[in-house]
């Protein structure tokens, strides 16, 4: 029967002569008839089925891998057999027209073509769905928390005063999607400006990740996004041009964000926790403002990892615990990010030349106040309203407004790799 169902939905796929796209806002295509979506189509059928005959037999009932890995390849042998099922009635309606034709009856003709016309309407919206369901997908994007961190660069105040800016932005986006937030600490200027600050922004979803077998359901709208899913892209550098308020001149000056997944504590995975052998862990006494407390006890963490030399620091609570648990948290999520880092800099430079190497030293964005418009330099994208971008938060806000034309060129780059890897 397995066998069976291959045959028939591979059938499908090789036949595609029907073209659907999946179009960023710069014009870059996606085809659902490309050779390499072609190939990954009939690879990950093979496996629905193979998986689907594994679980039956029994001999793997039960099993949770197979079961998610299933799941995850629903939606494609789904689609694909809807596709299939949709040629066949349009071979049966161009037979009919044919007939309908022969015999002058113009009433048939009609309805034929109007069928033959939403048929094809059909296959072109589940082609597009197609090449969204064969693409890897990141699976912190749906349930996984993120850790965001803003420093200021060069500037000054002025850079100080931006990075405050942008940060109250980001927070005023997570909030207007309900989630929570909880500072990991943050370093101020006199004059209102932060040189550095982190924040644990939670979605309170307890993480998971569904890819589904339902094909209406779109896997790529940002209110299905996580945190971390949604925020990812704000990683680098963002440059502004604006006359600071002691001065008369445009000044540049440039601010650091980098957003980490943070890690589910609770899941009891291994992975997902430094082993405590690979940690240095100081406590000192808090320094600034703060009164009595600040100078008697030792309630500052700083937590180093060996291996690699990274560090957290925080001193924002009275209890040297609760300081403890925030660095954690930190320091985990700054050591897996870099452990992803080096694994994405192994897999070569594509990622590198379409959209940057995510480097946060990189400049990502430029907000020219003058000029009131904002320009995303990976996607060259641009926008106009400052100050309505960073006051709408979740709806129209700046995260919202640029995520969607960032997340159509990570497809263009996966489709691109899939079409590498075959070469």
């Amino acid at each position: 029967m397995a066998a069976v169902s291959i045959f028939r939905l591979s059938a499908s796929i090789r036949s595609l002569s029907w073209v659907s796209k999946v179009c960023s806002a710069q014009s870059r295509c996606i085809t659902a008839a490309s050779p390499a979506v072609t190939r990954r189509v009939e690879t990950m059928v093979a496996r629905h089925a193979e998986i689907v005959e594994m679980l039956n037999s029994g001999e793997h009932a039960g099993s949770a891998s197979l079961g998610k890995e299933m799941s995850q390849l629903a939606l494609v042998a789904s689609i694909t057999g809807k596709t299939g099922e949709l040629r066949q009635e349009l071979t049966s309606l161009k037979e009919l027209l044919i007939d309908a034709e022969s015999e002058g009856d113009v009433e048939m003709e009609e309805e034929c073509s109007s069928e033959m016309d939403r048929i094809n309407d059909e296959m072109q919206a589940l082609g597009a769905q197609l090449v969204e369901a064969i693409l890897p997908r990141d699976e912190n994007d749906i349930g996984t928390d993120a850790v965001l961190e803003v420093r200021a660069g060069t500037g000054g105040d002025e850079a100080a005063l931006f990075a405050a800016e942008l940060l109250a932005t980001f927070e005023k986006t997570a909030k207007g999607r309900g989630w929570t937030l909880e500072s990991l600490g943050k370093t101020t200027t006199d004059i209102g400006g932060v040189k550095e600050a982190a924040v644990l922004i939670s979605s309170g979803s307890g993480g998971g990740y569904y890819f589904g077998d339902d094909e209406n359901v779109d896997v790529e709208s940002l209110d299905r996004l996580g945190p971390y899913g949604l925020f990812k892209f704000e990683s680098g550098v963002h440059r502004v041009q604006r006359v600071p308020v002691n001065d008369v001149r445009i000044h540049t000056s440039a601010v650091s964000v980098a957003v980490l997944p943070s890690i589910d504590e609770s899941s009891g995975d291994p992975k997902d926790t430094l082993p405590m052998s690979e940690l240095k862990i100081e406590t000192m006494r808090a320094s600034g403002a703060g009164g009595q407390h600040v100078n008697t006890t030792d309630s500052a963490v700083r937590i180093t990892h060996v291996p690699s030399g990274i560090t957290a620091s925080i001193q924002d609570e009275r209890s040297q615990h609760k300081n403890k648990a925030k660095a954690l948290k930190l320091i985990t999520a700054r050591v897996r990010d870099k452990i992803r880092e080096e694994e994405e800099r192994e897999r070569g430079d594509a990622r590198a030349n379409l959209m940057g190497g995510g480097d946060r030293s990189e400049r990502i964005r430029t907000y020219n106040w003058p000029q009131d418009r904002i320009t995303d330099h990976r996607s060259k994208q641009t926008e106009h309203g400052i100050s309505k971008l960073f006051e709408s938060g979740a709806g129209n806000g700046l995260v919202s407004v640029f995520a969607p034309s960032m997340r159509s060129m990570h497809k263009e780059l996966m489709l691109k790799e899939m079409e590498d890897e075959k070469r």
